[in-house]
Order: structure tokens, then sequence, then C-alpha cells
């Protein structure tokens, strides 16, 4: 279904395997990479975005205390700093049935959410790496900003 998804609104995407896709939005800071990867043992679909932001080694303490402080935040998911390549990424696990289907709703609101989410924290993370803040400054300047745009 998130293949039907992405096809729909012209997004790329590929089929990494059969358990795996892979694709690409544009979100409102950058451009984020979507993963989605079945788990049939567990009937578990996992869910990634990456906002292609990395974590240097001198900034790593501090992004870790902002992915602490962000993640209170968060309702569905959470933030992690991927060890292989010191990628950020937002992750998610559904739980499916035994058949795995996925509906069309729950693709759509697993997408958007990643997506907003991605979104709503970008300049947090940002703040940290680029913009020397202290995570907490960073949060709330970020958090500033959204609610401006709301």
């Amino acid at each position: 279904m998130l293949a039907n998804l992405f096809a729909a609104r012209g997004w790329p995407y590929e089929m990494v395997s059969d358990d795996e896709m892979s694709g690409e939005v544009q979100g409102s800071w950058a451009n984020y990479q979507l993963r989605a990867i079945w788990r049939p043992e567990d009937s578990v679909l996992q869910f990634l975005c990456l906002p292609d932001i990395r974590v240097t080694d001198d900034k790593r303490a501090a992004a870790y205390e902002l992915l602490c402080l962000v993640n209170e935040q968060m309702w569905l998911g959470h933030f992690d700093i991927w060890s292989n390549g010191d990628v950020l990424l937002y992750r998610h696990g559904a739980l499916l049935g035994d058949d795995g289907r996925l509906s069309l709703d729950m693709a759509q609101s697993l997408v958007e959410i990643a997506i907003d989410e991605c979104d709503r924290f970008y300049p947090a993370f940002q703040f940290v790496l680029w913009g020397d803040k202290s995570p907490r400054a960073a949060l709330e300047a970020a958090m500033v900003d959204a609610a401006g745009e709301a």
C-alpha cells in the first residue's frame, strides 16, 4: 500500500527487497528519505524517516540531550541517532495483522506523521548542530517558530 501511495503522489520510490521499500519526499526543510521494512516474524512494519542530518562527534552529547527533550514531546514514534553513519532518524513501528495488510488511511498517516515530526523538530537539530545553541534553547526556539507558522 505504501508503494501505491508513493506512486499516486508521484514520489520516487524503489522496492529494495520483498520486505523493504525506500522513497523520498520533500519536507518543509529538506528532502526526507522514507523507508518501510516489513518484519513478518513480528508482524511489524518499521517505518523510518531520515531528514539528512548527520551528527558530528563534537556535537554528539548535545544531540543526544536534544533527542531526550524532543522525544518527551512525541506522541507516536521517536527520534534516534543511527550508530551506523551517525544519521538522525525518526522511527515508528506499526503492529499489523499476520497478513501484513496496511490500509491506505494507515499508510497516509504513517507518512504524514513522520514528515510532520521531522518538519517540526528539524530546526531544533539545526540550532544545536550548526547554530551552537544549547539543546533546551534550540527546542524552545524551534517551538516558537512552529507556533508562529500555525
